[in-house]
């Protein structure tokens, strides 16, 4: 089944054909005034070079103008391999396509609404018949039995014809069109862009998201920026200013490279409720009981981490390199970050 994006603005033609995936572009005159259009040939020259095939409108009161318009537009520099001109269904409508069909002029006989209207589109040769559902069930009429009626008529006798379903309001019309197993279909980008989409896909796909990532992303690349390592005997001001900067509620402190012990927001709080006042140029040795961390290797992958935070049950954990020397810490809101 042939996917058409029915459309007119370019930022949306530009992402729809870089997916790779539609067969062409079908467009309306009503569409290129919505988009502000004021040179509709260069409009078409342009966009042409841009889809695989473009369907334009050939508009004229009587068969003579519309085939006049079509020669019109080829003359200017649309290719003919590459074209489908659109035509309202009528009697100068169907004489104009089956002219344009003798010429190997490829033609959309569309505004269907009717078998009857199908059956002479189909007689005259056009390459697609198009009858239009969601404006359709606009009016309380069943589309869905209009199309399927189309396609039987259509199989049955043999006609080369192919159907086209058109004013495709949602995803479900996408459906219907598969299930009725018409030959095309053109869809807006707003529809394009949730065909792929199901909750269970999203849920499904973050799950891999996430397992893969406790696989492959090692502790170190998680570590927040900015953090010092500090001296034992540096005094506490300093400290409380080192996790203010770096955002974190703990702070190493370290002798020759190797930790001994962290202050953590946990340790002020307690320390504020032992001791009422605090003197914050009180060595962090003086105040603090050391202890060494738990600790993670910085290559540790996150699953590591995942199960070192569940069997510790602390916020941080001490990150070291191979060789032991601390390099910061990493806190349990860093692994989902």
């Amino acid at each position: 089944m042939e996917l058409y994006l029915d459309s007119a603005n370019p930022s949306e033609i530009s992402a729809a054909f870089k997916l790779g995936i539609f067969y062409g572009l079908t467009t309306t005159p009503t569409f290129l005034q919505r988009q502000g259009v004021t040179d509709v040939d260069a409009w078409l020259l342009e966009t042409a070079q841009r889809v695989p095939v473009i369907q334009v409108e050939a508009l004229g009161t009587s068969a003579d103008e519309i085939v006049a318009e079509a020669h019109r537009l080829l003359a200017l520099g649309l290719a003919r391999e590459t074209t489908v001109f659109k035509i309202p269904v009528s009697l100068h409508g169907v004489q104009a396509c089956a002219r344009l069909n003798k010429e190997d002029i490829m033609t959309n006989v569309h505004l269907i609404y009717t078998p009857q209207q199908a059956y002479m589109a189909m007689n005259s040769g056009a390459t697609y018949v198009c009858p239009l559902v969601g404006r359709l069930q606009d009016q309380g009429t069943d589309a869905l039995a209009l199309v399927d009626s189309i396609v039987s008529f259509k199989e049955r006798h043999g006609y080369a014809s192919k159907v086209m379903f058109s004013s495709v309001r949602h995803t479900e019309h996408v459906r219907n069109a598969m299930d009725l197993g018409v030959d095309a279909v053109t869809v807006p980008w707003s529809v394009c862009q949730q065909l792929p989409n199901n909750h269970l896909t999203t849920l499904g796909t973050a799950q891999f998201d996430e397992d893969h990532r406790r696989m492959t992303v090692r502790v170190e690349s998680l570590m927040r920026p900015h953090q010092r390592i500090l001296s034992p005997d540096t005094p506490l001001r300093e400290a409380l200013v080192a996790m203010t900067v770096s955002g974190l509620g703990a702070v190493v402190l370290a002798e020759q490279g190797r930790a001994v012990g962290l202050f953590t927001d946990g340790d002020l709080r307690r320390l504020i409720e032992q001791r009422g006042t605090l003197d914050v140029q009180a060595p962090l040795r003086s105040v603090h009981a050391l202890k060494v961390p738990h600790a993670l290797p910085g290559s540790a992958l996150l699953n590591e981490a995942f199960r070192a935070f569940s069997e510790t049950r602390v916020d941080q954990l001490l990150v070291e390199d191979d060789a032991g020397n601390a390099l910061g810490l990493i806190d349990i809101q860093d692994l989902n970050a």
